[in-house]
């Protein structure tokens, strides 16, 4: 057995070899594979082998369409047969909203390059003729789409890995997992030890017992999936010996299962609810390529639907019961990347759509330990997407939660209920008072939208206009004419102190820092490449002191990057301060008057102008104050210690009430954000795009000196850049605006995509942010943009339609 290598894979499932395979296709022979048992024993051999192109996420999508188009070459690459049925997959719809749902992924799917069609429920009975289809209103197609026989893939692509010169042991459990004193890390087992570069883990059901090693407590717990395989049937035999095509995977979303041909009988794989998580305090050592009993009873619903469906599957005999585990997260995205807080330690789990995800997880996780980058945006699958408050009881009620919703319509407004509320700032009860509809993100409860007196507060979500349209409006025009309170607590918050700061910092962001105490600044972290990573508000202190805010979300993502960005010399010391401190945010032409009634600070222009930050007191409470806002209108942020956050917003209410104070969400936040082109990180920033094509020339500054990043973006600028950030006015929209990820036309041929969208209150226009070619990115570009399938004429307007000038923002 080897003691040295590059790179060592612990998990010889379909993930871990997917991993071990690009790694070896990217060039590094010197990688190693340890499996404690033989490859496939997990839930890689019991897997129904389906390879569902269909997601909502921009990420997971990307990764999907990889992993199929590998599979389809597999077999000539390797001479091992993979068994890859080329069928199609047929998603059934009942209502219009399903239909919504499928016109919004199809949208989706052309920006990545996904082959899509919609079917009449004519079509769908010429394509399947033992299929009932008298209730249905349609469907869409993936014809590319397929099966195939799980274990056979991942011996192909182990053989592809061995003939590039990767090494597999089989039988070789992992024990234990130690850092060496050379910054090495050393992986123990039971055949001798390896010292190595990085680690990998993909060790599926064995997820949070791997992490444990080092510990990581990795969110990830397996969820018992059954389905049913049954006894050929005879119309099924007829046509294999007719020659016709087999049906394709028939998946029935409003019922929640999905049905395929094996061997001229049928799978039935339902979605239950109620189906347990499992090794939730880890795999039993006696459990190895074992099943769970199955249990019917739990699928009688699915099972009348199939029948009721597809008839004939009620005329044949079960054959097998499959139950076995299978990996879950809390949104039931994978974790895919840098593990947080230790260097080289590379995670590659909790996939439960292991077989379909394998292929294009390893090819981005390859791309990220060779070159140091995945060259897509995987952020909907980055592993540092959830934090600490993501403990086992909340991993085992939201797994099962995930697994229960995979067939529901997932709207993009979607807030879904278990474990909640979990993290709740201070003024929680009293904004739920004020008829506050909540969501949360990364743990955090934050008001979505306020229903007024006399409506229910819970959302009617839709991918159209929906019960809160209105209220949003209401919310927005209150911002615009008088003044909002928004809760922001959940914001990411860092200090960042020490001799080494300054140096540090500049290194690390784009932008030039602030120069004078006080003063604040919009800075970018940009990947190597030239992308962009982070944004955060960064606020001088003092000489060698600063405080840093960032996205909610992006806690665990960013604080990881900062720590690993900082030097070791001790001249930097950064304190992750979040939850120390509460935001509340005002904003509005009356601002100035609220905040001038709660604190004896002078909010005049000259002593206190945009951009600039004052600690003074609101009632009683020391605040740190920072004229900035996310919504365009003249305002404050007030930061303040968490445990002072009632008596803050107390005050300000008690003093509002003449001057209309009145309580906004993020829904409305965003609408107002889009009438201003401000961008998020996720959507109009991304790795993929240059900072540059995302419209930073103000924030971005090469001139400045050495930074991450600077060199490939400059480079990327002289090579031409193929996208441009523009802002749109959408026409002809009645009750459905674009919410991102609409591609966009240009004579029929696809010439980018929208990013986000929504109602700009303010202007009275529906908007849409998002990419073009570069040439078509001039003002007055009339465009085409598909929303629900309708396309509606978009023209090109001129960035910060609302407020081009900054007047409200820096008004005196």
């Amino acid at each position: 057995m080897k003691s040295h290598a590059r790179v060592v894979v612990i998990g010889g499932g379909v993930v871990g070899v997917g991993t071990l395979y690009h790694l070896a296709k990217k060039g590094w022979s010197d990688v190693v594979l340890l499996e404690r048992t033989e490859l496939t024993a997990g839930s890689t051999w019991h897997a129904a082998g389906l390879l569902p192109l269909f997601n909502m996420s921009y990420s997971v999508g990307q990764i999907h369409k990889h992993s199929v188009e590998l599979y389809k070459t597999l077999e000539e690459e390797t001479g091992q047969p993979v068994g890859f049925t080329v069928c199609g997959n047929l998603r059934l719809a009942t209502n219009r909203a399903r239909m919504d749902e499928y016109h919004h992924y199809a949208g989706t799917a052309r920006t990545i390059g996904v082959n899509v069609e919609f079917l009449t429920p004519k079509d769908i009975k010429d394509m399947v003729p033992f299929c009932e289809t008298g209730d249905l209103v349609g469907a869409i197609l993936h014809p590319d789409d397929g099966y195939i026989q799980s274990a056979d893939v991942t011996m192909a692509m182990a053989k592809g890995a061995r003939d590039r010169g990767a090494t597999i042991y089989q039988h070789t459990p992992v024990t234990g997992i130690e850092r060496t004193p050379g910054g090495e890390w050393l992986v123990k087992t039971d055949k001798g030890d390896i010292t190595c570069e990085h680690v990998v883990s993909a060790t599926g059901n064995y997820a949070r017992q791997t992490g444990r090693m080092v510990g990581l407590d990795i969110p990830a717990i397996p969820v018992e999936h059954q389905y049913i395989v049954t006894e050929p049937h005879p119309l099924l035999q007829e046509r294999k010996k007719n020659g016709e095509r087999e049906m394709p995977v028939l998946r029935e979303s409003d019922a929640s299962y999905y049905l395929r041909e094996e061997r001229q009988g049928l799978i039935l794989g339902p979605y239950e609810k109620g189906a347990p998580a499992c090794f939730v305090d880890g795999v039993p050592p006696t459990f190895e390529k074992d099943l769970f009993p199955g249990d019917l009873e739990r699928l009688e619903p699915h099972i009348e639907a199939a029948i009721a469906r597809v008839p004939i599957f009620g005329e044949v005999g079960v054959k097998e019961v499959i139950n076995g585990p299978i990996a879950y997260t809390p949104d039931g995205s994978p974790l895919v990347g840098p593990a947080w807080g230790l260097p080289n330690f590379w995670i590659n789990e909790g996939h439960s759509f292991g077989i379909t995800a394998a292929g294009g997880a390893g090819w981005q996780l390859a791309e990220w330990i060779v070159e140091g980058q995945p060259s897509i945006d995987m952020l909907g699958v980055d592993a540092r997407r959830f934090g600490d408050y993501a403990g086992k009881a909340y991993l085992k009620t939201k797994n099962e939660e995930a697994y229960a919703n995979v067939f529901v319509i997932h709207y993009h407004d979607e807030e879904r209920p278990a474990a909640r509320p979990l993290k709740t700032a201070p003024c929680y009860d009293r904004m739920k008072a004020l008829g506050a509809v909540f969501g949360q993100k990364y743990g955090w409860e934050r008001p979505n939208w306020f229903a007024p007196e006399g409506v229910e507060a819970k959302d009617d979500w839709s991918f159209r206009r929906t019960n809160y349209f209105e209220h949003v409006g209401n919310e927005c025009r209150n911002v615009a004419e008088h003044v909002g309170v928004l809760d922001m607590t959940a914001f990411s918050k860092f200090q960042v102190s020490g001799s080494g700061a300054e140096a540090y910092l500049d290194r690390l962001v784009a932008n030039r820092l602030p120069k004078t105490i006080g003063r604040v600044g919009l800075c970018h972290a940009l990947n190597k490449l030239g992308g962009v990573r982070s944004e955060f508000t960064i606020v001088r202190d003092g000489p060698e002191s600063f405080y840093l805010v960032s996205a909610g979300a992006m806690e665990r993502y960013d604080w990881d990057y900062l720590c690993k960005q900082a030097p070791g010399d001790g001249s930097v010391r950064l304190d992750k301060i979040t939850t120390q401190h509460g935001v509340l945010v005002v904003a509005g032409p009356k601002s100035r008057d609220l905040m001038q009634r709660v604190s004896n600070a002078d909010f005049s222009n000259a002593a206190f102008p945009w951009l600039t930050s004052r600690f003074a007191d609101v009632g009683v409470a020391p605040c740190r104050l920072v004229r900035v806002n996310f919504v365009g209108e003249l305002g404050w942020e007030i930061h303040h210690p968490l445990e002072m956050q009632n008596h803050i917003f107390d005050a300000l209410m008690d003093a509002g009430g003449d001057l209309e104070l009145k309580p906004f969400g993020i829904r409305a936040m965003n609408n107002l954000r889009l009438e201003k082109s401000y961008r998020l990180v996720g959507t109009e920033l991304s790795i993929e795009y240059a900072a540059f094509e995302s419209g930073l020339q103000r924030f971005v500054h090469p001139n400045k000196g050495d930074f991450i990043g600077r060199d490939a973006l400059v480079a990327w600028q002289q090579r031409g850049f193929q996208n441009a950030f523009v802002t749109l006015e959408v026409e002809g929209v009645t009750d459905a605006d674009a919410i991102g990820n609409e591609p966009l036309f240009k004579d029929g041929e696809m010439v980018g995509r929208a990013t986000a969208g929504g109602y700009g209150w303010r202007l009275g226009k529906s908007l849409a942010l998002g990419f073009l070619k570069p040439a078509l990115a001039e003002l007055g570009t009339e465009v085409e943009i598909e929303i629900l399938g309708k396309n509606h004429a978009a023209r090109v307007i001129e960035d910060s339609p609302y407020d081009p000038q900054n007047e409200r923002l820096r008004a005196g």
